[in-house]
């Protein structure tokens, strides 16, 4: 049962540049502009802080936190095969509910409300989403490794799924990558996608290996392999895509796919350097994701954003990524892959806010409040998280 929510009344907070006052009825901003005296259920003092979009993680592994720190330092593929998915077989459903609820915990303490996820015992992350109040997307993990009764049951359950928070979680048919899952595979999980009127989630175009091995194989690259067996469309999240070259970027723009960028991932397993300008020349539309904690090793998306853009100016061009694209990035544009009516601060829109502590060192002098949180703040600055209308966190202090 989901808790009846309050009226908020925000009083005398920053908003871009401007002091004014905010009113949240139900799980909506009714008004950027409201009236001081207006009667709310719950009064917020905004006067030493700024109201910001929240943060769309679009792609991690939540239960992951529980492998934290246990393999660094290695190689994809030797990272995955000789120690991630050997230990994975231990975990108990328990496992992934505690590991998801701990993964929510972090994400909502640094201004992140919603995830894109994909992992497995599926029911077990949903039952954390609901208890926690945030927003997410859950994939149905689907990997040749899963015998055939599996792929049966995990159909079964995206047909008859239903929503239990009445709008925050939808599901996703999660095919791994096209180095787990053969064409049939892929095809058979773009299929029970499309008949369910889902979206897909998956990793493409990771590392160097994972294209040479498909052009070896296949004659093409990741993209186009994926493109020429029907895969490729506008219900698509692809993470990662590190090695595309020209024809892959206009493809993806072409078919409308939403590409998750997770660049402390992609540092520190040495995948490589994203095409940022290429991709937002081509019109890609690009968000943010964190990847998993055993690969990160955190679900900071402020943290996240940062390395995007200084990332891209590694590329030899300091105007690559400005501070506003960045935080565009990660919040609205994140949001509007997901069909959230929300990732700015509108009047009309879904209620999802955080509030910045201005009083911070950090935030000090305030020339321009987007560069301070992009590139100087840290997620300590964060007072109130609000998703949906409801209050998760406020004054540091997780509320649920």
């Amino acid at each position: 049962m989901e808790a009846k929510k309050q009226s908020i009344l925000i009083k005398n907070v920053l908003l871009d540049s401007e002091r004014t006052d905010i009113l949240i009825e139900g799980n909506r901003f009714t008004s950027l502009s409201a009236d001081p005296a207006t009667p709310a259920d719950k009064v917020i003092d905004g006067t030493d802080k700024a109201i910001l979009p929240p943060f769309y993680n679009t792609h991690t592994h939540a239960a992951m936190t529980l492998l934290r720190g246990y393999a660094d330092d290695m190689p994809l593929d030797t990272w995955l095969r000789e120690y991630i998915w050997p230990k994975e077989e231990s975990l108990t459903p328990e496992d992934i509910y505690q590991g998801s609820v701990l993964a929510i915990r972090e994400m909502i303490k640094s201004g992140c409300v919603f995830f894109n996820d994909m992992y497995f015992e599926v029911d077990q992350t949903i039952r954390a989403v609901a208890d926690m109040g945030v927003r997410a997307c859950i994939g149905v993990t689907f990997m040749d490794a899963h015998s055939l009764a599996l792929r049966s049951e995990k159909e079964s359950f995206i047909s008859n799924w239903q929503d239990p928070t009445g709008g925050r979680i939808s599901i996703a048919s999660a095919p791994h990558s096209i180095y787990t899952c053969s064409e049939e595979t892929l095809r058979y999980a773009a299929s029970v996608a499309r008949k369910a009127g889902i979206r897909i989630h998956i990793h493409l175009a990771e590392t160097a290996p994972e294209v040479a091995d498909c052009y070896r194989e296949r004659g093409m690259s990741p993209v186009k392999y994926l493109d020429s067996i029907g895969l490729l469309g506008p219900d698509v999240i692809a993470a990662h895509c590190v090695h595309l070259d020209d024809e892959d970027i206009a493809l993806l723009a072409a078919r409308g796919v939403t590409v998750s960028h997770c660049p402390c991932s992609n540092m520190k397993l040495g995948s490589g350097i994203f095409r940022h300008g290429a991709m937002a020349d081509a019109g890609v539309n690009v968000t943010i994701g964190t990847d998993g904690c055993s690969s990160n090793n955190n679900l900071d998306m402020r943290e996240e954003m940062k390395f995007a853009s200084l990332l891209a100016k590694c590329q030899g061009n300091p105007e690559c990524l400005p501070a506003p694209q960045a935080l565009r990035w990660a919040t609205e544009a994140g949001a509007r892959a997901f069909g959230i009516d929300a990732g700015v601060i509108a009047e009309g829109k879904l209620a999802d806010a955080i509030l910045v502590d201005l009083r911070s060192e950090r935030m000090h002098p305030l020339y321009h409040l987007v560069s301070n949180w992009v590139y100087s703040a840290e997620s300590a600055d964060i007072d109130t998280v609000i998703c949906d209308g409801r209050i998760l966190m406020e004054g540091r202090q997780l509320l649920v």
